[in-house]
């Protein structure tokens, strides 16, 4: 989350970064090290306070860190509270947190789904509806919700990570579509296979069924078999493309980052189009005849 800082330099900026312990986070915050590297404050909330505090403690009057737990009401209202307190309001909110649990949509366990949509949506939701009222009130601020490929395009063995994503993709269209009237921004940022440390965090959920040996028991195999090299993306050259945009008067709502990422969508985008087309048809045949205009 980017927070505006009452001492700072002239069109400096505040960002607020939300992340998860444990979640799937840029290693050692790259975004909020950037920001910070430019001269805009920081504030970083995630549950292991220590990684946050080594870096704010070389950026002490732009930096902040805080203890927090995405899904605990009491710690999201205390986050804004001190950022809006430290520096005179918000600026941009970067929704970071994640977390993902493999394995078939039979085979994972509901506990865990469910744990990973307090994290992946609802966190998030409560976040940007915590700082939208002091962005109202100063007719300026960004949402900035982390997304994925995966919320443009599922596989198999993620699909409650991809719906997660794709909730939280409608859930900004929608929102964009609320706040720009008012003089503010949303946008996604829908990365691809970055350099995160994911492929040793990740963990599987459920026992195994014999009958998804195909997806989801060769994706197991795989994932013992992953290594860095396997991650294309750079996690700073991605910090300082979503800065870029935060700070330009681009009309982007969706920022596709990593060459994996623009090909998976593109191949998505390509077979929508071609179904679209195909069921044309069939689209205008469920309409009453001499229907009026619709409503929508």
């Amino acid at each position: 989350m980017e927070v505006r800082c009452a001492n700072r330099r002239k069109g400096a900026r505040q960002f607020e970064d939300m992340a998860h312990n444990g979640s799937i986070q840029w290693p050692r915050f790259a975004l909020a090290r950037y920001v910070l590297e430019q001269g805009d404050c920081a504030v970083l909330g995630a549950r292991n306070l220590r990684p946050m505090s080594e870096l704010v403690a070389h950026y002490p009057d732009t930096g902040l860190a805080l203890t927090l737990d995405v899904t605990r009401h009491e710690d999201r209202a205390a986050a804004i509270v001190q950022a809006e307190g430290r520096f005179d309001g918000i600026d941009v909110l970067v929704n970071n947190a994640g977390i993902d649990f493999l394995g078939a949509i039979e085979e994972q366990e509901e506990r865990d789904y469910r744990e990973l949509f307090e994290v992946n949506f609802f966190a998030a939701v409560a976040l940007l509806r915590g700082v939208l009222p002091g962005m109202r009130l100063r007719r300026q601020g960004t949402i900035i919700n982390i997304s994925s490929m995966d919320g443009i395009a599922s596989l198999p063995v993620n699909g409650y990570y991809s719906a997660s994503k794709f909730a939280l993709e409608g859930l900004t269209e929608s929102l964009w579509q609320e706040i720009e009237p008012l003089g503010l921004r949303a946008f996604l940022v829908e990365p691809g296979s970055f350099r995160t440390g994911i492929e040793q965090r990740t963990k599987f959920s459920g026992s195994v069924i014999d009958a998804y040996e195909a997806t989801s028991g060769t994706f197991r195999k795989m994932v013992d078999t992953l290594s860095s090299d396997q991650f294309p993306g750079d996690p700073i050259r991605a910090a300082k493309a979503i800065y870029q945009v935060v700070n330009s008067d681009l009309p982007m709502h969706r920022l596709i980052l990593g060459s994996d990422a623009y090909r998976r969508i593109g191949a998505k985008l390509d077979m929508i189009v071609s179904e679209f087309k195909a069921v044309k048809d069939i689209a205008f045949s469920t309409d009453y005849p001499g229907a009026g205009k619709a409503v929508l």
